[in-house]
C-alpha cells in the first residue's frame, strides 16, 4: 500500500505522459455488441469510429489494467469486491474501499456513497479519492495494416475468425464468427497520469507493472482461445510540470523509444527526483 492517509493534502504538481505503440501479437477482438450486427457480416464485430475504423476504447485498456492490478494485489477476492450491476447474467464486481492508501482506488478513482460488498457489511464512505490515471481511446495506425495483410483479409481493416462450440451430449457444433483487427496492426497508445502530491509518484510503478502484466495476458475477447496478445513499444515517458502549463517550461523526458522493461529502469533510476527540479 501506499504513503497516502487521510490527511493528504492534494495539489496538482505535474503531469506523467507516457506514448508509444501497442502491437498485436494475435488478432483482437474488442467487441461492438451485437447492436451493430449487418447482414453478411460477422456475429460479433469489433468496435470502430465515425470512419470505420477499429480501435481500443480507453475504458477498455484501463478496466484491463485495473482488473489485472487487482488480481496481482490479492484484491479480486470477495470481501474485497462490490457490486457495481447485480442484473443476473451481467454482474459487475470490481474492488473498492475506504482504506486512504488504497493503490487502486488511489490511481482509478472512487466514488462515495453506499454499495453492496459480494462478501461482508455494506460498504459505506464519505470519501471521494479523484482518478490519477487517464488513458486515451487507442487508434489505429492504418498504415500498420500493409497491402499484403489487405490481400487475405476478410474486410479492409478486419479478419474473420471462425469458432465451433460442441455440444458435450449431441456433438451438435454450434459454429460462430468473430471479428478481429488481424496480428500486425498497431494501435497508438496514450496515459496520463497526475501527481496530485508526492505520495502519488510511486504510483506511476503500478501502472508500468499492470501494462506487463497484460502483455502476458490478453485484451479484449477470446483471451483464453488465443485472441488478445498485445506488446507495447516505442514508448515514451515525459514529465510535465505545473510550470510547463502555467508559463511555457520545457517538458523533461525521462525515457524514449524504450521498451516497458526500460521505462521501469529509467523512473527507478531517476527515483521521481524530477517532480520537484523546477
Amino acid at each position: 500500500m501506499s504513503a497516502h492517509t487521510a490527511q493528504t493534502e492534494l495539489k496538482l504538481i505535474g503531469k506523467l505522459i507516457l506514448e508509444g505503440e501497442m502491437r498485436c501479437e494475435t488478432g483482437l477482438h474488442v467487441g461492438a455488441g451485437k447492436g451493430s450486427l449487418e447482414i453478411g457480416g460477422s456475429d460479433n464485430p469489433v468496435v470502430k469510429d465515425a470512419y470505420g475504423r477499429p480501435y481500443v476504447p480507453g475504458s477498455s485498456l484501463r478496466g484491463k489494467i485495473r482488473s489485472l492490478l487487482e488480481q496481482t494485489s490479492g484484491l479480486a477476492v470477495p470481501s474485497e469486491l462490490v457490486y457495481l450491476s447485480r442484473r443476473k447474467g451481467q454482474e459487475v464486481r470490481i474492488h473498492q474501499s475506504d482504506r486512504p492508501d488504497d493503490e487502486i482506488c488511489l490511481l482509478f478513482g472512487r466514488n462515495p456513497g453506499r454499495m453492496e460488498r459480494v462478501q461482508g457489511e455494506t460498504l459505506e464512505t464519505s470519501q471521494a479519492t479523484p482518478a490519477r490515471l487517464a488513458v486515451y481511446d487507442a487508434p489505429l495506425e492504418a498504415e500498420s495494416i500493409t497491402a499484403q495483410m489487405r490481400e487475405n483479409l476478410d474486410d479492409e481493416l478486419t479478419e474473420v475468425k471462425s469458432e465451433n462450440a460442441i455440444d458435450r451430449i449431441t456433438g451438435q457444433a454450434n459454429p460462430r464468427t468473430l471479428e478481429r483487427v488481424p496480428a500486425g496492426a498497431r494501435f497508438k497508445t496514450r496515459f496520463v497520469m497526475d501527481v496530485l502530491c508526492d505520495e502519488d509518484a510511486p504510483l506511476f510503478l503500478r501502472v508500468l507493472e499492470g501494462l506487463r502484466l497484460l502483455e502476458d495476458d490478453a485484451l479484449g475477447g477470446g483471451g483464453s482461445r488465443g485472441s488478445g496478445r498485445v506488446s507495447f513499444s516505442g514508448l515514451r515517458l515525459a514529465w510535465r510540470g505545473k510550470s510547463y502549463y502555467a508559463s511555457g517550461a520545457a517538458e523533461k523526458e525521462i525515457g524514449a523509444g524504450a521498451t516497458l522493461g526500460a521505462i521501469q529502469q529509467a523512473v527507478n533510476e531517476a527515483a521521481f527526483a524530477f517532480i520537484h527540479e523546477e
